[in-house]
């Protein structure tokens, strides 16, 4: 997942917290596998540390995707204790391959069952990230708001409107799937072509996407995929709730871990109430914890969507290379 804050996006390196070097672990220490929109505020981190007597050593390897295919290929042997990133439109690939080993956090059904992928405990909701349609009112210059995705392949849109490729990213594959979903297996291809031919632009991924071409920002596109969290961080901006596809975030302890019972201690606290009441305000994304309060800021400008799109995992699991072949050869053949 990619988020709004990228200028906070920073790893937080102190006493306590450092990147694994792949060096032998400390008795005390486990190491955390995650992608690079993980954040923790120092003083929250530094607390759990003390407390829990650990030592957390984060290691981020790219986003959702990058941290699934590096999980895959060294399952033999992990390159952490537990992970932490692994999306729903990944996550039927990292059960398949025997990434995670069963745990059932004594916190898990206080929320994060909500979102889970089987019975298998393997997987542990941390948070939840809807990728949706935004839009910037003012770089409309007039044109009223679409509010669907039929909107977005009206000629009164045209050239406004900028996608990340779903072969590269991780909200563009959640968009893609979204309209799978909406359209279906006999609609969804009709619809892209139709885009095409409105002048969608396509980006690598979500930093290009948002932070350069899209006019909420410093581009010139008013309308881009992003999260439903967006617009609590860009002003004059909304996300059209009605294109939202769910994206959660899980959390496992690593098959063969060398600190497995430490691991459990570091997913217990991803998904405590301590961590899960700053995911808002560090990653943008909303807990999967129930109870938590969001921002105030939030109410209003980025609540969580009610009914959004969802595809079942193993279809996806199933599905995703060759939708992303036909995506391929619709759009950028």
């Amino acid at each position: 997942m990619r988020r709004i804050a990228a200028a906070a996006f920073v790893l937080v390196t102190a006493a306590g917290c450092s990147l694994s070097t792949g060096s032998a672990p400390q008795d005390n220490s486990v190491t955390l596998v995650t992608h690079d929109s993980f954040v923790v505020r120092k003083e929250l981190l530094d607390e759990f540390q003390k407390t829990s007597g650990l030592k957390v050593e984060v290691r981020k390897t790219g986003d959702a995707g990058a941290l699934t295919n590096q999980l895959v290929l060294t399952k033999a042997n992990p390159i952490g204790d537990l992970a932490f990133g692994v999306d729903s439109t990944f996550a039927s690939r990292a059960l398949q391959e025997g990434v995670f080993e069963p745990y059932a956090s004594p916190d898990a059904t206080k929320g994060p069952q909500r979102y889970k992928v089987d019975d298998s405990n393997r997987m542990t909701a941390v948070d939840v990230g809807d990728v949706c349609v935004n839009v910037h009112t003012p770089g409309l210059k007039g044109v009223p708001e679409p509010k669907t995705f039929e909107d977005l392949a009206d000629p009164k849109y045209k050239d406004m409107f900028v996608v990340e490729s779903p072969a590269t990213s991780s909200p563009g594959l959640a968009f893609l799937l979204g309209t799978i979903k909406h359209f279906g297996e006999n609609g969804w291809q009709d619809y892209w072509t139709k885009l095409k031919a409105n002048g969608v632009k396509v980006a690598d991924g979500w930093e290009t996407a948002y932070t350069q071409d899209f006019s909420g920002t410093k581009g010139t596109k008013p309308i881009v995929v992003s999260y439903a969290s967006s617009p609590a961080a860009t002003p004059d901006t909304k996300a059209l709730l009605d294109t939202c596809y769910r994206q959660v975030e899980y959390a496992g302890v690593l098959t063969g871990a060398k600190r497995p019972d430490q691991a459990k201690k570091v997913l217990d606290w991803l998904i405590s109430q301590q961590f899960q009441a700053e995911v808002a305000d560090q990653m943008y994304v909303y807990p999967a914890r129930e109870g938590v309060a969001l921002p105030d800021a939030w109410q209003k400008a980025a609540p969580l969507p009610q009914n959004p799109g969802s595809l079942p995992a193993d279809d996806v699991q199933r599905n995703r290379e060759s939708w992303v072949g036909t995506w391929r050869s619709l759009v950028q053949g």
